[in-house]
This record gives C-alpha cells, sequence and structure tokens, in this order.
C-alpha cells in the first residue's frame, strides 16, 4: 500500500497537461462524491462542511479544470499518486474555499492501466490544544498540500 512514508510527493505546482487529463477523467466522480459527502457529514458532523452549507449543489460543484490551482506528484509502484487543491468559485478565496483530493493512475499491471480513479477527499479531524476536536473538509488557500488518506 502507498503512503506518505513509501512516495515522495513532488513539490507544489501549477496544473500541467496530463494533471488536467486526470481531473478531466475524475470530473464526475469528484462531484458526485463531494456531495455525498456534504450530505453525510451534515446529518453526522456539520462541522467539516460548515464554510459551504449555504451553498446549493449546484453552486458547490461549479468547479472546473481552470479551478485546479496546485498539484503534487509521486509514483510508486502501482502507478501516479496526484494530490490536487481544487477552487469551490462560489466561495470567496479570502477564506476557506478550497477541496483537496487524491487521485490514482495505475500504471503497467495494474488491474487497469492508465485509466484515473478518484481515491479520495480530503477530511481533517484534527484535535485542538485545549482537548477539543477541530472537523473539516473545506480549507484555505494557505493550507499545505500535503498526503493524505482520508
Amino acid at each position: 500500500m502507498a503512503t506518505a512514508d513509501t512516495v515522495e510527493l513532488g513539490p507544489p505546482h501549477a496544473p500541467k497537461e496530463e494533471s488536467l487529463k486526470v481531473f478531466s477523467e475524475i470530473e464526475h466522480e469528484l462531484k458526485k462524491t463531494l456531495l455525498h459527502m456534504k450530505h453525510t457529514y451534515l446529518k453526522h458532523e456539520p462541522e467539516y462542511f460548515a464554510p459551504v452549507q449555504s451553498l446549493s449543489d449546484a453552486e458547490l460543484t461549479s468547479f472546473t479544470s481552470s479551478d485546479l490551482e496546485q498539484v503534487r506528484v509521486g509514483a510508486s509502484a502501482y502507478g501516479l499518486h496526484l494530490f490536487g487543491k481544487q477552487r469551490i468559485p462560489a466561495m470567496p478565496d479570502s477564506g476557506p474555499a478550497y477541496i483537496h483530493f487524491r487521485a490514482f493512475v495505475g500504471g503497467d499491471g495494474h488491474q487497469e492501466p492508465g485509466v484515473a480513479k478518484l481515491h479520495s477527499i480530503h477530511t481533517e479531524d484534527k484535535e485542538e490544544p485545549d482537548g477539543g476536536r477541530k472537523y473539516r473538509a473545506i480549507f484555505t488557500k494557505d493550507d499545505p498540500l500535503e498526503w493524505f488518506d482520508t
């Protein structure tokens, strides 16, 4: 299994042609999964999607490849791991307005070589110094794009 310890991610950069191709292959699934997550978390842990609660489903998923602002890519024996910082254009840039997603493109010997698949959309469950917890799925421009499993 690929982990942060076994895959070295390259530096963050603007998406290039191959990253945009991966995005176009997973775009539908990314939007579908994002909406499913929003509706599920709103029932149980609304804090994850609090910054975008006022957006309609159409507004939340109005992003396109031109809103993909940053990527990081790493290679493993299994294939390529692409992490993306996707802007939600309906949100002001000054606050939480981004989702982080992870995609995978299988290499030779993989079940579907060359096919991009959405792996996950990042959600964060972080313990605060005061003992409380912070939950989020919507990030700011300044939040670094780092390896995540969930």
